[in-house]
């Protein structure tokens, strides 16, 4: 990273390792660390479940039993249909979202320069503060949400909820139909938009303190520790926060999608 200028060095960590051009590109480094947060969760939970006792259990048989009945209360609270599905659907969300977004504790520069052990130029690790991955999590919400909506109600069900509401009249059908899309695309676009911009900030934040480092001046250089380690303890909250928003905004909008009163 020798000879780099701040431009260079930050322009470095928010650039991602991608193949292709235009709209059909694709972020090599998102894909690579969204499967192996995904992997390492589902490695984990089959490892305790495998070992899963009966009788004293281990640490991480309570810490995983502690999650699930947490999320089990959660949907149980939210969701008043079958929980079949709602209920392992909740808990890989938040799971999986949370392995991604702890991906930012690590130093900025650990991973990168691994990478360029490697050969590899670009490398961010962070796949909830890309926009593709947030939103490729959010289309699959509201496809889920049409589901649940055709499920609950059918599909002529589905074309009164976005045209016969909220003004039971066929007045107002063109009026019903724009207030009633314009309401359910912005359940994807907030929750996508939400996770990305938390850590997009937060990633930001911790290679602006890197960039200290860079300082000539030793007390900038010193400045730079406390405030990493303070950005990395608050961002615990953040990272844990995220994850829980977004599963229990997935969770809402399946239940309004499910449960809402046909007018």
């Amino acid at each position: 990273m020798s000879g780099q200028t701040t431009t260079d060095y930050i322009s470095h960590h928010l650039t991602f390792l991608t193949s292709g051009d235009g709209f059909w590109s694709i972020n090599i480094d998102t894909l690579f660390f969204s499967i192996l947060s995904g992997v390492l969760f589902l490695f984990f939970f089959y490892r305790v479940s495998k070992k899963a006792t009966t009788e004293v259990p281990g640490k991480f048989q309570c810490f995983v039993e502690m999650i699930v009945e947490w999320v089990h209360g959660l949907v149980k609270d939210n969701f008043h249909g079958s929980r079949d599905f709602i209920v392992p659907l909740a808990l890989t969300v938040f799971c999986w979202v949370f392995v991604m977004n702890t991906i930012d504790l690590i130093p900025v520069d650990f991973l990168p320069q691994i990478a360029e052990m490697f050969g590899v130029g670009h490398l961010r690790a962070v796949p909830t503060a890309d926009m593709n991955a947030t939103f490729g999590m959010a289309i699959c919400v509201f496809f889920l949400i049409i589901f649940y909506t055709v499920k609950s109600k059918g599909v002529s069900g589905l074309v009164k909820e976005y045209t016969l509401h909220p003004f039971n009249h066929w007045a107002f059908i063109p009026v019903n139909f724009i207030l009633e899309t314009v309401t359910l695309i912005a359940k994807p676009i907030s929750l996508a938009l939400r996770l990305f911009g938390n850590m997009y900030a937060g990633e930001l934040i911790f290679v602006l303190i890197a960039v200290m480092y860079m300082s000539s001046s030793f007390a900038v250089q010193a400045m730079g520790i406390p405030l990493h380690v303070a950005w990395a303890i608050f961002h615990i909250l953040v990272v844990t926060l995220q994850a829980f928003v977004f599963m229990m905004l997935t969770i809402v909008y399946l239940s309004i999608a499910y449960n809402k009163a046909e007018h």
